[in-house]
């Protein structure tokens, strides 16, 4: 749950544009990425989509989704008593049957990060290895209207309180105005901010909300401005703008990190978030990675579903699938 230090990833970005990662360089190099063909894109996360599934697969399926969710709580009426309700479900999530896996994470405010951690107890921990880690959303969320210093401050102050994860935002308006210096420089200064003093970092999930970048271009330059900033994992949305996470985009994003491992030999994670709700929705997800930058990709350090309802049907789907009444997809997994 640690990622790349803050020097390494601006070596990295210098290495990548061949100078220094201001608005001028970084204008040069995403500009000259290719453009998206919209048409081929949408395709292909359609063709993904309707592919036949092996009936033993159907359970594997539905525990990899329950072990990749961020179970999430990110509303202005969260009490501690409803983060521990949710810390209980990441926990067991059904009750009825203590095999169904436990979720990656809980995904809660800042401030509510003590009440998390206290919740989990023994069992924060790493989700690679069975623990439930505990991420906070920061960077004045969903907006990201507001001074540097107060997202830095809000980050530091979620690592200090033991979160392992912080779910970040860029500032989409300066993006659009072409100031990517500006984000580069941000998302830079909250990774460093993320560092706990014994040199271990908390993870960065960068949060392009792609709902209000407007092109499938956008999405693009966004991913590899927030990965050669140093994001840990690229994420789609807050939740809190529509259109959220879609099966095209996040493909784009897959597409995007398959480049860039190519390109340096990193793995960058990424996270759909918003919108995902039924497991046939989900499974379509766990294949566009098998299919686009491998099954290694199935993991929580490397994907994550950002969900607070998904989590349901999942459940109901597996329940079904145990008394011979399963209604969930029919098509593709991984074998």
């Amino acid at each position: 749950m640690s990622g790349t230090s803050l020097v390494t990833a601006h070596e990295r970005a210098i290495a990548v544009l061949g100078g220094h990662p201001d608005d001028a360089t970084l204008r040069r190099y995403l500009h000259g990425i290719p453009g998206v063909d919209a048409v081929g894109l949408e395709q292909r996360a359609a063709d993904l989509g309707t592919r036949s599934i092996k009936a033993a697969s159907k359970a594997w399926a539905l525990d990899k989704v329950v072990s990749l969710i961020d179970l999430t709580t990110l509303e202005g009426a969260d009490t501690p008593g409803k983060v521990r309700s949710l810390v209980a479900k990441a926990l067991t999530p059904d009750s009825d049957d203590r095999t169904t896996p436990r979720t990656a994470a809980v995904c809660v405010y800042g401030d509510m990060v003590p009440i998390a951690v206290a919740a989990l107890g023994a069992a924060h921990g790493d989700p690679d290895d069975g623990g439930v880690a505990v991420a906070a959303v920061a960077t004045a969320f969903p907006s990201g209207r507001s001074s540097l210093e107060i997202k830095l401050a809000d980050t530091a102050q979620a690592v200090q309180n033991g979160a392992d994860e912080i779910d970040m935002v860029i500032d989409r308006g300066a993006f659009l105005a072409g100031r990517y210096g500006l984000v580069f420089d941000q998302i830079a200064a909250v990774k460093e901010a993320c560092r706990r003093p014994d040199g271990s970092s908390a993870s960065l999930k960068v949060i392009l909300e792609t709902g209000e970048l407007r092109t499938y271009d956008n999405v693009r330059r966004a991913s590899w401005l927030a990965i050669l900033a140093g994001g840990d994992f690229i994420k789609t949305s807050t939740g809190k703008v529509q259109p959220a996470a879609t099966l095209p985009v996040t493909l784009l994003m897959l597409q995007v990190v398959r480049d860039w491992q190519s390109l340096t030999g990193q793995r960058i994670g990424v996270k759909p978030a918003g919108g995902i709700r039924t497991s046939k929705d989900a499974i379509k997800y766990l294949v566009t990675v098998a299919e686009t930058v491998g099954e290694d990709w199935l993991q929580p350090h490397l994907f994550r579903f950002g969900a607070s309802s998904l989590l349901n049907d999942v459940l109901l789907q597996r329940r079904r699938l145990r008394t011979g009444a399963y209604s969930g997809p029919d098509y593709v997994t991984i074998d």
